[in-house]
């Protein structure tokens, strides 16, 4: 029997809070902040020392405006969803262009009575 090598999720949860955090531009103090807690525990859980609560995990991610989830999703996986999340949000903003560009074009034509 093989075994796998356990996930270890403190590191993961370490690694995606850091880059969310990084990604909206906030320092550790500006998401304790936003997330009510300490810059203490910011710290800690960046640097793999502690874990959190349920509440506290909630409280981080929406701080962080992104599902708790995927705080807890290894990189990989992420980048899959990510990249179908971001590709679903591109699409239906094109269909919506589209819908607004034709309604216009058509409003328009009205006025210049074609």
């Amino acid at each position: 029997m093989i075994k796998k090598k356990p996930i270890d999720l403190r590191n993961i949860l370490s690694k995606n809070i850091k880059k969310h955090r990084e990604l909206l531009g906030y320092s550790q103090e500006k998401l304790s902040e936003k997330a009510g807690i300490s810059s203490n525990m910011v710290r800690d859980i960046e640097g793999c020392r502690t874990w959190v609560s349920d509440k506290t995990l909630i409280n981080i991610a929406d701080a962080l405006k992104t599902d708790t989830y995927r705080l807890l999703m290894p990189e990989t996986i992420q980048e899959e969803e990510n990249y179908k999340t971001v590709l679903q949000d591109l699409t239906k903003t094109f269909k919506k262009l589209r819908a607004d560009f034709d309604l216009n074009l058509e409003n328009a034509l009205k006025l210049w009575g074609k």
